[in-house]
């Protein structure tokens, strides 16, 4: 019964999904501001980001699921577990990669490797069909970050851009097994919970790393403010939304939807930086939005009965 009821909302989960990527799209620009102000390590900002977003998610949990909390079968908690390893190491990994090859570059392969891996792994591990529609907008989600990559001229190293595009791979990789495991415990547990239990192992994992002596906590009010809004909202209410919208659609769609993280980043990089989107960039990120929109009449067609 949860299942069906679940499945007769696609556009629910479209929706928290897409605001969800909006949100993340703040992410990188609040972390390249960071480290314009101080010398915050990746390390760091991973920790506090998920450290500052627990209290939200845990009172949420609590009013949302109660007691039942603790009815959770060990091997759930397992899996929820391996999510706060995954939300560690994509996030350090991507906070990284920005140091390397910059904002869009890091926030774009990482965004654009991520749905590949997705839909293949969903099709063998969560039996997910690969649709037309499916694999339609992938293509164009593909293509379109693609084109929005460009070419990185900028970058006068070329082996800070091999490590940060290998950085990058590691943090669509860590994505992608959060989307995975996410939506394989959908029909077992509040989705809150999850994302309850993965944000405190997350941040347990990056404590040990992270120094609170000398002047290591003493940023400035700037500093503690991009610290406090990456830990609130991208982070507690950008993952909230995104563990409830994954249980209403694929794992393979919820993926895609969130390349409007990318498209979200470098606009505001226009705005703050002064960055320019060339023509062939802006032809991708229109293909995004082509994409958004083929995912849409993907599900409707598919919840209609003639996909």
């Amino acid at each position: 019964m949860r299942s069906s009821t679940l499945r007769a909302e696609p556009r629910r989960g479209i929706t928290f999904v897409s605001i969800s990527g909006i949100l993340w799209g703040t992410i990188g620009i609040a972390a390249q501001a960071i480290y314009q102000q101080s010398e915050v390590s990746p390390l760091a900002v991973g920790f506090y980001r998920l450290a500052l977003g627990f209290p939200v998610v845990a009172l949420a949990c609590w009013y949302i699921v109660g007691k039942d909390t603790f009815k959770v079968k060990r091997r759930h908690y397992l899996k929820m577990t391996f999510i706060g390893v995954m939300l560690a190491l994509y996030q350090v990994a991507y906070f990284s990669a920005i140091g390397y090859i910059g904002v869009s570059i890091a926030t774009l392969i990482t965004l654009c490797t991520a749905p590949v891996i997705v839909a293949l792994a969903s099709v063998v591990f969560l039996k997910e069909a690969l649709t037309q529609y499916t694999l339609g907008a992938l293509t164009l989600a593909v293509f379109g970050t693609g084109l929005l990559i460009g070419t990185p001229e900028a970058i006068s190293n070329p082996n800070h851009l091999y490590i940060g595009i290998g950085l990058s791979f590691v943090s669509a990789i860590g994505y992608a097994t959060v989307a995975l495991l996410s939506r394989s415990l959908a029909g077992d547990c509040h989705p809150i919970h999850s994302t309850t239990v993965s944000f405190s192992v997350g941040a347990l994992i990056l404590l040990p790393f992270v120094g609170f002596g000398g002047e290591t906590i003493h940023y400035s009010v700037e500093v503690w403010g991009l610290l406090l809004y990456l830990g609130l909202v991208p982070t507690a209410l950008g993952y909230i939304l995104f563990f409830l919208g994954i249980n209403y659609i694929k794992a393979s769609t919820a993926s895609i939807l969130t390349m409007l993280e990318p498209l979200v980043a470098i606009c505001l990089a226009w705005l703050l930086f002064s960055e320019r989107l060339s023509p062939v960039s802006t032809i991708g990120g229109a293909l995004l939005f082509v994409a958004i929109a083929v995912l849409y009449k993907g599900e409707k067609a598919l919840h209609s009965g003639r996909g």
